[in-house]
């Protein structure tokens, strides 16, 4: 078992890692493309958009799975929030079970998606890179969003989540902490 919580922790780390170096990759090569085109009048930058444009993808699909892991997705919670205890936890299973099969099959069918961009031959304008290699994160992030949405399924069905409700591994659902841990304290704003 603990062979399984240090892969776990490892993939966490690469995850994160990947996600900060796309995100300030963006970030060079956007105010460097700026900075070379308004300021030295330059081109220096002419392969800014693909860069950027592949980081984007990259944090996109690979963000999918870290934030289902830290249970920090998008949620329209309006009729979960309002609902009791074993509703929640019924509804958080079925959520969380129906959206690991639809990120399976959206793995799937990127998957065929990035073997016909294999299989066209097609480059990128300014890298001449294969255009395939864009496109090979978008499967993987689905597939690892769907292992991550499968864990929280399973971990709502653990003995540490009898009387709670989790939305990631370790994300407790927001209603079932204690009142005093939802009170937000002047030192936690830094004042």
């Amino acid at each position: 078992m603990n062979i399984f919580r240090l892969l776990d922790k490892a993939m966490m780390k690469i995850e994160e890692f990947i996600l900060s170096f796309a995100i300030i990759l963006i970030s060079i090569m956007i105010v460097g493309n700026v900075i070379a085109r308004e300021i030295f009048h330059s081109g220096a930058f002419f392969f800014a958009y693909e860069v950027s444009k592949f980081a984007i993808i990259i944090a996109t699909f690979m963000g999918i799975g870290y934030a289902a892991r830290k249970g920090r997705h998008i949620s329209m919670s309006a009729f979960y929030d309002f609902a009791p205890f074993k509703v929640r936890k019924v509804m958080m299973i079925i959520i969380n079970f129906v959206t690991a099969i639809v990120m399976f099959m959206m793995a799937y069918y990127s998957y065929s998606y990035v073997m016909f961009e294999y299989n066209t031959g097609a480059i990128t304008t300014s890298l001449q890179l294969p255009r395939y290699l864009m496109a090979v994160f978008i499967p993987i992030g689905f597939f690892l969003a769907g292992i991550q949405f499968i864990r929280n399924t399973y971990v709502n069905f653990t003995a540490k989540a009898k009387d709670k409700v989790y939305l990631g591994i370790d994300a407790v659902d927001y209603n079932d902490t204690k009142d005093e841990d939802k009170e937000v304290k002047l030192e936690d704003l830094g004042v």
